[in-house]
Parts: structure tokens; C-alpha cells; sequence
């Protein structure tokens, strides 16, 4: 489910932070928490972030100042 292509980064780098983070907090999850089915809200905790993702992270137009 993580890799849905309505629901992951565009770019080679947005998916490796979004891989990175959905590892981290899953970590996180399983550690502090006794609930099992952590990974379904952690992909939706992620899935809110894609788009934050893809703003920081998309790369310039060869050419184009940044305005």
C-alpha cells in the first residue's frame, strides 16, 4: 500500500524520505504501543504528508530563477 502511485512522492528522493519515515514511525509505533495494526495508520499518517513532501522536495526547471 505504500507504494500506490495515488498516494506516494513523485520524485526518486521524496519516496526514500517517505520510505525512511513510514520506517521510523512504525518503529516508533510497534515500540511505544500495543496496538498490532500500526502500519495501516502509519501509511495514513504519511499519505497526509506526500503532498508537504513533494513541495519541499521537487526539483528546479533547468533555467528558471526561484522567484
Amino acid at each position: 500500500m505504500a507504494t500506490d502511485y495515488s498516494t506516494s512522492p513523485t520524485t526518486p528522493k521524496g519516496e526514500i524520505i517517505y520510505g525512511i519515515c513510514c520506517g521510523v514511525l512504525l518503529m516508533l509505533w510497534r515500540q511505544f504501543s500495543s496496538m498490532p495494526e500500526g502500519m495501516t495508520f502509519i501509511l495514513l499518517i504519511m499519505n497526509c504528508f506526500v503532498p508537504l513532501i513533494d513541495y519541499l522536495i521537487i526539483p528546479r526547471v533547468y533555467g528558471v530563477k526561484k522567484s
